[in-house]
């Protein structure tokens, strides 16, 4: 029924909204922690790029959501109901804990959880997934890697300058760090709901015989995200820009750097991957580029269990939702 179609589109642009508001902190927790920019003017800046980063990149990305963790042919509206509030419910207790957990990885897990409460393991695209999944473990680790890298080649290039040099001249660069960081993360996360709102539109027929993602849909994701990170996520941002580890602006520039090539990458090459991930890696990598107990390892380690969660958590809250409202009776 139009209604219901209508009604999922809006809680799917919700989940985008909360994608942003949650993972604000990924895009402005360096500049704002390095007092390079205040909070208030870091997420309309960080807005701003998240919005324009669909003419950017291409759609690989919402083409993966869309037809490589499920397959097309089971979503339907219950579906994709089931896997938006597990996702949802999974931001929303992350969020109120101060916890930067996945939004991406939420919403894979919902699309698992209620697929294969409808249908079994038969739903599951493996290609596609084990992509993804490999991707759990290369992001952090390659954000980790080029941030200690890019650190290890700026300490040296900045060797015989005055810190005072240095810290003014990062404190420009940053601004464009972090312009390219908050674009990877509009062009990867918002794709994401792109990709689930066109899989639902192709499951009732209204893109034809072929998968594909109108330009209304790209649009209406992207303000959803910007509008999301306009309002900003303050729990979270404590944690990622001050508890991990503390960042200079050159550290700040190299941790956004570094964080920014990942996801570009990944954009480009269709993999969902999480920012929340990649950027924690990066901050992680500057800090072990210090000194190894400069991080705040417990507090890492914590982040690193609430990813571990989140994929079967949002399964389960989806699965548990497609079962209630099977009940209820939503066939």
């Amino acid at each position: 029924a139009f209604p219901i179609l209508v009604g999922l589109i809006a809680v799917a642009l919700l989940f985008d909204f909360l994608n942003g508001l949650h993972d604000a902190a990924n895009s402005i927790a360096t500049i704002v922690s390095t007092r390079v920019l205040r909070p208030q003017y870091a997420v309309a800046w960080a807005a701003f790029f998240n919005f324009i980063a669909f003419a950017v990149f291409g759609l690989h990305v919402a083409q993966t959501i869309g037809t490589g963790i499920i397959h097309p042919e089971v979503i339907d509206a219950h579906v994709i109901f089931a896997a938006l509030i597990g996702a949802i419910v999974w931001n929303l207790v992350t969020w109120g804990l101060g916890m930067p957990s996945s939004s991406s990885h939420a919403l894979i897990g919902g699309l698992l959880g209620a697929g294969l409460a409808k249908a079994g393991t038969s739903v599951m695209v493996w290609s596609g997934l084990s992509k993804t999944l490999l991707a759990i473990v290369l992001s952090p680790l390659v954000g980790f890697l080029l941030a200690l890298l890019l650190t290890a080649i700026v300490s040296w290039a900045a060797v015989r300058s005055t810190p005072f040099a240095v810290d003014r001249a990062f404190r420009i660069l940053q601004f464009a760090s972090a312009s390219l960081y908050s674009l990877g993360h509009g062009g990867n996360d918002a794709q994401k709901t792109m990709g689930i709102i066109a899989v639902l539109l192709y499951s009732q027929g209204y893109l034809g015989g072929e998968f594909s993602v109108p330009f209304w849909v790209v649009i209406a994701c992207q303000a959803a995200m910007a509008l999301g990170t306009l309002m900003g996520g303050w729990r979270i941002v404590r944690t990622m820009g001050l508890r991990i580890t503390k960042l200079t602006p050159m550290q700040g520039f190299c941790a956004e750097t570094g964080g920014a090539a990942t996801l570009f990458a990944a954009t480009f090459l269709g993999v969902p991957v999480s920012t929340t991930h990649t950027i924690t890696g990066a901050i992680v990598g500057v800090g072990a580029a210090r000194r190894v107990s400069a991080v705040r390892w417990n507090v890492a380690s914590s982040i690193v269990w609430a990813w571990i969660f989140t994929i079967p958590a949002a399964a389960l809250v989806s699965a548990m939702t497609y079962y209630v409202t099977t009940l209820v009776g939503w066939k």
